[in-house]
């Protein structure tokens, strides 16, 4: 019998990349407060890489601890510009300065990536993309965000590439998968070589 897969998140997108690449799988959101562990880690010193993985490895764990014998997938995305770690805005207001931050500038997305089972770190993958903003006006910004709002809040910077949002960007370099928020390419491959889905 093949393990059970468990996503370790509320993310319809996540949910989505999953089920379109064939995966059985449940969901179950871990409740982790994503804004205070990264405010926490960023207190320390920890540099946008180690908050993406610390943050995907403690939601697998979490959930990990309520199905012992599954594997669970945990993932996290956070986006580094200009010496700041962004996450998602808590308000349009929030939303509006993290675009207007990104405009006519590069920044780096990163998203990770870790698998648990018995409450133990199997395996783990941090994507990166760097992704440059064009000089976009405020009135088109605020027509946007007018437009969009439900998505400028439930992402990342603001934006999902896979809608209006790429609207936003001069260039982007980088996995399509890993600019979701879940490395899809490197999970498949893990799991296949584990023999969890079949090859």
């Amino acid at each position: 019998m093949p393990e059970p897969l468990v996503l370790a998140s509320s993310s319809t997108t996540r949910a989505r990349l999953l089920h379109n690449a064939g995966l059985a799988f449940v969901t179950e959101d871990a409740r982790v407060d994503e804004a205070a562990v990264r405010d926490a880690l960023l207190a320390e010193g920890a540099g946008p890489r180690d908050i993406a993985d610390t943050l995907a490895e403690m939601k697998a764990l979490r959930v990990s601890a309520r199905h012992p014998g599954a594997l669970v997938i945990g993932s996290d995305q956070v986006l580094a510009v200009a010496g700041h770690v962004l996450g998602k805005a808590e308000d349009m207001g929030g939303a509006r300065e993290q675009l207007l931050l990104l405009r006519d500038r590069q920044h780096l997305l990163l998203s990770a990536v870790v698998v648990c089972q018995g409450g133990e770190p199997l395996w783990r993958h941090v994507g990166e993309a760097r992704m440059r903003m064009r000089a976009f006006s405020e009135d088109w910004l605020d027509d946007y965000l007018v437009r969009n709002a439900e998505a400028v809040l439930a992402s990342v910077g603001g934006y999902r590439i896979e809608e209006e949002g790429v609207r936003l960007f001069s260039a982007i370099e980088g996995d399509y998968f890993t600019i979701l928020g879940l490395p899809l390419l490197p999970l498949l491959s893990w799991l296949t070589l584990r023999g969890t889905i079949p090859s």
